[in-house]
């Protein structure tokens, strides 16, 4: 099978790498940092940060018509955990409003640095989407 690059348009335009790699109905989720659509990271803590971070990976995801279901392994590399789990609740919220009750393997990992110096979580993914469900002709 030959990998598929997934960049949706509304994220921004990568250079040097993919949002997503799709290869059979198994869609590889690039990291993703809370990078809005003019580059910048945005603004807020860590809640409005793993918003906007777990927000860009569903576009991925959903750019192959998969769904949060579709999730099987997510990865969060944080720069600052005991900042992470003293906004749990938050952030629990915000997953919900996101994917719904929907709970794949998950990692945390500590790490003293991000490729943008002001991101404080990065987001990365494995999700296997139903062959009925992948968009045919995926670019």
């Amino acid at each position: 099978m030959t990998p598929i690059p997934v960049n949706p348009a509304q994220l921004p335009v990568p250079s040097g790498y993919s949002h997503g790699t799709l290869v059979g109905n198994t869609l590889h989720l690039g990291g993703q940092t809370a990078l809005d659509q003019n580059m910048k990271i945005v603004e807020g803590g860590i809640v409005e940060q793993f918003r906007q971070a777990f927000g860009n990976l569903l576009a991925t995801l959903r750019e192959v018509g998969g769904r949060p279901e579709d999730l099987v392994s997510i990865t969060l590399y944080l720069t600052d955990i005991p900042d992470y789990q003293a906004h749990g609740k938050e952030i629990g919220r915000a997953w919900r409003e996101l994917a719904g009750p929907v709970y794949p393997a998950m990692a945390g990992i500590g790490c003293t640095a991000l490729w943008q110096p002001e991101a404080m979580i990065e987001i990365l993914g494995v999700a296997v989407i139903p062959e009925e469900r992948l968009i045919a002709g995926t670019p």
